[in-house]
């Protein structure tokens, strides 16, 4: 079969012929039409990830969308959404012509979305979701600000907010692209990141967000937790801008705000599941929705050097 099949550790895969994979108990065999090159992916493929170098040669892609062919709990023809370990443990992921996948991994898709669109909502789109509801609790009329605004998660984080009775939107972004990107999510304003904290916090206004998403920390969080109104909730799911934030004690006690951490690795496979099919539900009246941009397989290797850049318009996905 043909698949993007990385070679060296820091560099673009390689369009190339790569063994078909063999489905083992418990795995479904996917003929995939759809997958996006994410951060994750990135990280893994460099060989300076927390979980290790991966073995090489191997696919990257960590989620993809296709059509089971061959299975003993799904059904054939079975469109789906699916995740893969590629690049944390061995194995093959989604950049190829078909992928060997867990079938509890299997998200069957009964939602009239294209596959490039479902597979470039994703797992941001589960992120997004969750950390407005199941951690912090979003509430109908509160006031949200989404940082990082014009990535993937954020775009999710901004519609969510709006499907969930959001009061007001505001996202922060580092570009022109982005700040479009953002508005055509359904953010009410959008404010440019700032790397001079007092000046961000300025830009932001009065202490009186309810909710924070934060996929970036670093100088954006340490303004965002300043306007944080009394009960606020800053929730951080990344550190695209720096691992380290400051945030004041005395400032937090005063509003009894929160600080929380998310991970998408602690959901339950069913979490996982029902997030994602009310994102997609969302997404199917264009409610939720992310900017992505389509490159063949045989592109791969320009894709992956662009998305690394951050030159695109959104994220990459390879249609195959």
């Amino acid at each position: 079969m043909r698949a993007a099949v990385l070679h060296t550790h820091g560099e673009p895969p390689s369009h190339a012929e790569h063994p078909d994979p063999v489905a083992g108990e418990g795995f479904s065999i996917v003929r995939v039409t759809a997958a996006p090159i994410v951060p994750l992916d990135l990280l893994c493929a460099s060989g300076t990830s927390y979980f290790g170098p991966p073995a090489l040669p191997y696919v990257p892609g960590v989620q993809g969308v296709g059509v089971v062919e061959e299975s003993s709990s799904v059904p054939a023809g079975t469109r789906v959404f699916f995740a893969t370990s590629a690049g944390m443990t061995a194995g093959d992921g989604s950049f190829a012509e078909r992928a060997a996948v867990p079938d509890v991994d299997l998200v069957a898709l009964d939602v009239p979305v294209l596959d490039a669109a479902v597979a470039a909502i994703g797992l941001s789109g589960v992120a997004g979701w969750m950390t407005l509801t199941a951690r912090a609790g979003m509430q109908a009329g509160e006031r949200v600000l989404v940082l990082g605004g014009g990535g993937a998660v954020g775009q999710v984080a901004i519609g969510a907010a709006r499907v969930l009775g959001a009061s007001r939107v505001v996202a922060v972004v580092r570009s022109d692209a982005s700040r479009e990107r953002a508005l055509a999510a359904g953010a009410d304003e959008v404010v440019a990141l700032s790397a001079d904290v007092d000046e961000l916090t300025k830009r932001l206004g009065e202490p009186a967000y309810d909710v924070v998403i934060d996929p970036v920390f670093g100088v954006a969080a340490t303004a965002a937790s300043r306007v944080l109104a009394p009960g606020g909730r800053l929730v951080n799911l990344g550190g695209s801008s720096g691992d380290e934030a400051v945030f004041s004690s005395s400032l937090l006690r005063s509003r009894s705000a929160s600080v929380l951490g998310y991970t998408n690795n602690a959901l339950t496979t069913d979490q996982r599941r029902d997030a994602l099919t009310a994102v997609l539900q969302h997404a199917a009246v264009g409610a939720i929705k992310v900017a992505y941009e389509t490159v063949t397989l045989a592109e791969v290797s320009t894709a992956w050097t662009r998305q690394s850049t951050s030159n695109t318009a959104g994220r990459l996905v390879l249609t195959i």
